[in-house]
C-alpha cells in the first residue's frame, strides 16, 4: 500500500512543487479504475475537480493559496449537496438533480482548499446497513477486501473508497452521512477510521435528509490524522441550521498522541455475548492493549441502548423519513411524471415507480407509527425513552471518559448471505450503534486488526462534544 504523508503532501502543494492540476488528473484516473472494480463511486465529478485544480494552482502561483486541505481530494457521500454535481442520496427520485449551492460541510472544505472528486454510493436516501438498497441505475460497492462481500452501509461507498484511495496512492478523505450508524459501520467493515460527531456538531444545511433528529455529516478516513483533520474542518456553527452548536471550533489533530494515562473507559456488558466469536476476541484483544497503556477499564452494565436502541430508533427514523419523503411526489421536488389521471393516481404512479422497496417499507412504518390511535402508542413513548436512553448515558458519563463495545456484530457478509436476511434481521446490525445515534452522541471506529482477510473494528463512545477524548484515546491503538 502507497502510505500518503498528509501533511507533506499539503506544503508540497502549497510550494507548487507537486504541479495540482496534473496531480488532479492522476487522481481521477486512478478512482476511475477504483471504480471500474469496486462501484464507490455514482459520479467521478472530473470537469468540476479539474476546474478547483487550475483555480488552486493559480492561487499558489499568486502565493494566495492557503488551507488545511489544499489539494486534498475529497469523496462526498451522494446525500450531499454539491453545487452543479448530481447529488440523489442514491435515489432514482432524484435523478438528475444538480444543487444550485453547496452544502455547509462542502463549502467550508472548499474554503480551505479541498478538491470534490465525487458523489459516493449508499442505501437509497441512508435505508439500509449493506449498501445494497441501490437506486437504479448505480451499482453495488464491494469490499476492498472481498469482492463478495458487502463494504456496509449506508457510507458504503465512501468507506470502501477511503481504503482503496490510500492503496492507490491518492490522498483523499471521505465524507460521510450518520443516522443510525451509517459512519462506524461501513468503516469497520472497510478497515478505517470514521467518526460521527456530536449531533448539532457539523451543519446538516445542504443534506438530503433521512430524519431531522438523527442525521449527522462525519469524516472516514485511512488514518486518525486524516479523518480527525477533515472533521475539524466541516465542524462549525452554520446559522442555516437551527440546530447547529454555537461553540467554539476545534482542532482535533492536536488530540492526537498525547497518551491515554488516567483515563477511564467502560465495557458495555449487554454488547458481548451474542456477537460472532471472532470479532469479540478482536474487540477484548484490543481492551488488553489500552490497559498496557494505562487506561482503566470496568465492566459496566448498560441495558436501555441496547435493549430497546433498535425499537426506539426504527420507530423515530421511519416516523421523520416518512415526513420528509412526502415532497417527493412528482410535483414540486423529485422525479416527474406527464400529468395524467386523478391525483391520487398520479402521486402514487411517482412514487411507486421511483422509489426502491426498502424506502417503500420506511414510508409506509413511519406513516402507520404517526396515524391516529398511534402516534401516542409508539412515537410519544420512543421520545421518552429517548430521553432515559440519554440520561443513562449522562450517568456514565460522570464515572467514565468513554464506553467500548465492538462496532458490528458480524465480520463484513457475502452478499447471498444478505439476501436471505428478513428485514428485522437486516435492521439488527445496527443493534450496538443506534444507541449513541439516538442520543446523538460522538462515536468513533478503531480497526483494531483482521480475523483471516476481514478488517474488525471497535466503537468508542464518548459524551457530547467530547469528539477530541475519543480521538486522543483511538491514537493509543493507532498502529498497534
Amino acid at each position: 500500500m502507497t502510505e500518503i504523508n498528509l501533511k507533506e503532501y499539503i506544503a508540497n502543494v502549497r510550494s507548487g512543487s507537486i504541479d495540482i492540476v496534473e496531480e488532479t488528473h492522476k487522481a481521477i484516473e486512478k478512482s476511475k479504475k477504483i471504480n471500474s472494480v469496486y462501484n464507490y463511486f455514482n459520479i467521478i465529478s472530473e470537469q468540476h475537480a479539474i476546474l478547483q485544480a487550475e483555480e488552486l494552482k493559480k492561487r499558489i502561483k499568486q502565493k494566495k493559496a492557503d488551507g488545511r486541505l489544499l489539494g486534498v481530494f475529497i469523496s462526498v457521500k451522494d446525500s450531499i449537496c454539491v453545487k452543479d454535481i448530481e447529488s440523489t442520496a442514491g435515489s432514482k427520485i432524484l435523478s438528475g438533480y444538480k444543487p444550485l449551492f453547496d452544502a455547509h460541510a462542502i463549502k467550508k472544505i472548499k474554503e480551505e482548499g479541498g478538491i470534490i472528486i465525487g458523489k459516493t454510493s449508499q442505501d437509497e436516501f441512508g435505508f439500509g446497513s449493506f449498501s445494497v438498497n441501490i437506486g437504479v441505475g448505480y451499482s453495488i460497492p464491494k469490499n476492498p477486501f472481498d469482492l463478495d462481500r458487502s463494504c456496509g452501509g449506508s457510507s458504503g461507498g465512501a468507506a470502501g473508497l477511503a481504503w482503496k484511495a490510500a492503496e492507490f496512492g491518492i490522498p483523499h478523505m471521505a465524507l460521510g452521512e450518520s443516522t443510525g450508524g451509517s459512519i462506524a459501520e461501513p468503516a469497520s467493515f472497510c478497515g478505517v477510521y470514521g467518526i460521527c460527531p456530536t449531533y448539532g456538531r457539523v451543519s446538516r444545511y445542504g443534506l438530503i435528509d433521512f430524519a431531522n433528529s438523527l442525521d449527522k455529516i462525519g469524516a472516514i478516513g485511512k488514518s486518525l490524522y486524516d479523518t480527525s483533520l477533515l472533521q475539524s474542518v466541516i465542524s462549525g456553527y452554520d446559522e442555516n441550521d437551527s440546530t447547529s452548536l454555537n461553540i467554539k471550533e476545534e482542532d482535533y489533530t492536536k488530540n492526537l498522541g498525547k497518551g491515554s494515562k488516567g483515563m477511564k473507559i467502560g465495557i458495555i456488558k449487554e454488547a458481548f455475548g451474542d456477537n460472532d466469536k471472532k470479532v469479540e476476541k478482536r474487540v477484548y484483544s484490543a481492551i488488553e492493549r489500552l490497559k498496557e497503556e494505562k487506561v482503566n477499564v470496568e465492566e459496566v452494565s448498560f441495558e436501555l441502548p441496547i435493549k430497546y436502541g433498535l425499537a426506539v430508533y426504527y420507530i423515530l427514523a421511519t416516523s421523520e423519513a416518512s415526513t420528509n419523503l412526502a415532497k417527493y411526489c412528482g410535483m414540486r421536488y423529485g422525479k416527474a411524471e406527464p400529468l395524467e389521471g386523478a391525483f391520487n393516481e398520479y402521486f402514487k404512479k411517482v412514487r411507486s415507480d421511483n422509489f426502491g422497496d426498502e424506502a417503500k417499507r420506511r414510508i409506509i412504518l413511519g406513516t402507520f407509527v404517526r396515524m391516529s390511535g398511534y402516534r401516542d402508542a409508539y412515537y410519544l413513548k420512543a421520545a421518552k425513552i429517548r430521553t432515559l436512553m440519554i440520561q443513562e448515558y449522562k450517568r456514565a458519563f460522570k464515572k467514565y471518559d468513554a464506553l467500548v463495545s465492538p462496532t458490528v456484530p458480524i465480520l463484513p457478509p457475502k452478499f447471498f448471505e444478505i439476501a436471505k436476511l428478513t428485514p428485522l434481521q437486516n435492521y439488527m446490525m445496527d443493534v450496538l450503534l443506534v444507541g449513541p445515534n439516538v442520543a446523538g452522541l460522538p462515536h468513533l471506529n478503531i480497526p483494531i486488526g483482521f480475523e483471516g482477510k476481514l478488517p474488525v473494528g471497535m466503537l468508542l463512545t464518548g459524551d457530547h462534544l467530547q469528539e477530541g477524548k475519543l480521538l486522543q484515546l483511538g491514537s493509543v491503538l493507532e498502529g498497534k
